[in-house]
């Protein structure tokens, strides 16, 4: 029949992690959301099984596993997540990784600061 263009995503995954640029950013930590966004086509008669689709099990795993991975810059660790779903996942057409770290240091009330990579094929 032809192909479906299906969307694979985690959203607001929380982890408490240990990234900034300033040393204390790194002692202390902060709590981030991280929001990851897969894009593929696929037959649409593909059946049920889970080899047909993004684990999205396996996603996790990757945001988790980057995550834990101290950097002074929340684009590097996106960067990472965005390379490591890539090579994992082979046959997607997009990628959108998008985090938040809330209560950033700044001098004034700010609910998060943002960063967020898209890539396309």
């Amino acid at each position: 029949m032809g192909f479906i263009r299906r969307q694979v995503a985690l959203q607001d995954v929380r982890f408490y992690a240990f990234h900034g640029f300033y040393p204390e950013e790194q002692v202390i930590g902060a709590v981030f959301y991280v929001d990851v966004e897969t894009e593929f086509e696929q037959a649409d008669s593909s059946g049920d099984e889970l080899g047909n689709t993004i684990n999205y099990e396996e996603l996790f795993n990757i945001v988790q596993t980057e995550m834990k991975n101290t950097s002074k810059l929340i684009e590097t660790v996106a960067e990472k997540i965005l390379s490591s779903i890539l090579n994992r996942f082979t046959e997607l057409h997009g990628v959108r990784v998008c985090i938040r770290k809330m209560n950033p240091p700044l001098n004034g009330e700010v609910g998060n600061s943002q960063i967020t990579l898209s890539w396309t094929r």
